[in-house]
């Protein structure tokens, strides 16, 4: 069967985002095991002991960091990190505008993500996220976030079939117990209390806009 990342694009990079504690990586090998997996995906070599000793000796101070590790087509490793900013306690959210299609690149995380990075260019004063659908209707993900959704004591979050990306957090909590999947539409986001989140900012309570 023929790959569906058989023509990449000109400079496409191979990503992981992650918070840098100074006591080390927060879901580390995690986010290697990704990182290791959508590389040889493409067919990119990526020496992971290498890449977790650089994120281990950027982890410094007493402060977190944000940090970028990026793995081009040619196996160019690059690691950027900068302070991490606190963020809102609670985040407005809004419904995507468009829907989106079954795209294999989804599955994937890449720099090839126009389609997210222009619903987040695009969002109104005042929004944190926006939430996309997929084309039966179903809650898929947010631009930068997986979504979550409390109800009876746990957390509802769409399932891959979703259009989900298999997010480190999303993971993490499916792992512990703590969520179960669940295919989501938009009224059930009215149902009860509403999560955004991601491994490097955690869980963060949301308020979904309409309009």
């Amino acid at each position: 069967m023929e790959s569906p990342f058989r023509d990449p694009p000109p400079g496409l990079k191979i990503i992981e985002t992650l918070r840098l504690a100074p006591d080390g990586p927060v879901r580390g090998d995690a986010h290697l095991a990704r990182l290791a997996r959508t590389c040889a995906t493409f067919g990119v070599p990526f020496d992971v002991g290498r890449a977790g000793d650089r994120l281990s000796q950027a982890c410094w101070g007493g402060a977190d960091l944000r940090a970028r590790l990026t793995v081009g087509l040619d196996g160019q490793v690059d690691l950027e990190t900068s302070p991490l900013a606190p963020g809102a306690s609670r985040w407005r959210v809004r419904l995507a505008t468009g829907v989106v299609a079954g795209d294999p690149w989804r599955r994937v995380k890449t720099t090839h993500r126009n389609i997210y990075d222009a619903a987040r260019a695009a969002m109104p004063e005042g929004t944190d996220e926006v939430v996309f659908l997929n084309d039966r209707g179903e809650v898929c993900e947010g631009a930068i976030t997986n979504i979550f959704l409390a109800r009876d004591g746990r957390l509802l979050t769409p399932p891959v079939e979703s259009g989900a990306l298999p997010g480190i957090l999303r993971k993490t909590l499916l792992d512990d117990g703590r969520a179960v999947e669940r295919a989501l539409r938009p009224p059930d986001l009215m149902s009860g209390e509403v999560f955004v989140g991601n491994s490097l900012r955690g869980l963060i309570a949301a308020d979904l806009i309409d309009g």
